[in-house]
């Protein structure tokens, strides 16, 4: 039995395994028929601090093992590994409509995609991917225009308003509307574990109301904070007019589960990276 430690009793998070490869999906996403997953470190062929399901190949690891990871892994979910997009994440609210000939940047050919923390998409059978290790998976599906994405939304991103600039693109450009749009905010670091400097609090007192601030933000004593991604990033996302019924959010901290999912605070760094997947 796979041993997790939550951060609340919501348990949405689903976990699924299939020839060793262990992986996560959230409940709304899955009734919704969507094929989206978060990978674990369970599973793969690399080594030491990178063991074993590490999907960068900027993280030190042989190029090798890191493409046997995502064959292993799109074989679990049920993706072609071949055909992955994947984003160059920079912190950026930057977002970039996929279509087939973006198929494999990234993975089996060099990618033009720089500067990327969002990925979007109307094409059927093209899987998208996104890379973590305490920052804030986004996932994005409207049912009704048959759209997908996936965004990143580490501290820079939140307090820009990726989640908000994400379905401003979905609406604008693939005619989507917000109450139809489901959401699911990924495992990443718990505001227990996120502890941030004041400049950076202060980034998020500018941006946020009195009352939202006070509602993820803690303040330790001596100019430290402790900061709710997951929070800060549920009011972006209804602000943007995700309805409450359509937005699930994680109970999965990737700090305080070190041994199955990578996260940068935990392991100072010495680490792989997760991956979130989406496809129509």
């Amino acid at each position: 039995m796979l041993s997790l430690k939550y951060a609340n009793q919501n348990h949405s998070t689903r976990i699924h395994e299939k020839d060793g490869v262990v992986y996560l999906t959230f409940s709304k996403l899955e009734a919704a028929g969507v094929l989206h997953a978060f990978s674990t470190r369970l599973g793969g062929v690399s080594e030491g601090e990178l063991s074993a399901m590490n999907l960068s190949f900027h993280r030190g690891d042989s190029p090798e093992a890191v493409m046997e990871n995502h064959r292993r892994f799109a074989g679990a979910v049920g993706y072609d590994a071949e055909k992955l997009v994947f984003s160059d994440q920079v912190h950026t609210t930057k977002i970039y409509p996929v279509t087939e000939a973006d198929c494999g940047k990234g993975i089996t050919r060099e990618s033009d995609i720089i500067g990327v923390d969002g990925l979007v998409t109307d094409r059927p059978g093209i899987p998208l991917i996104t890379f973590y290790a305490d920052c804030v998976p986004l996932f994005f599906f409207d049912p009704v225009q048959r759209v997908v994405a996936l965004a990143h939304s580490g501290w820079r991103g939140t307090v820009a308003g990726i989640g908000r600039r994400m379905i401003e693109y979905m609406e604008q450009n693939y005619n989507a509307r917000a109450e139809d749009i489901l959401c699911a905010i990924g495992p990443s670091i718990c505001q227990h574990c996120y502890e941030i400097s004041e400049d950076v609090a202060e980034e998020f007192q500018r941006v946020f109301s009195a009352e939202q601030y006070a509602d993820f933000m803690q303040d330790t004593g001596n100019g430290k904070y402790h900061l709710d991604l997951w929070k800060a990033n549920q009011y972006i996302l209804l602000e943007a007019g995700i309805t409450e019924e359509h937005l699930e959010t994680t109970d999965l901290c990737t700090c305080c589960n070190p041994e199955v999912l990578f996260s940068h605070r935990a392991s100072h760094g010495k680490r792989g990276n997760l991956g979130a997947v989406i496809m129509l």
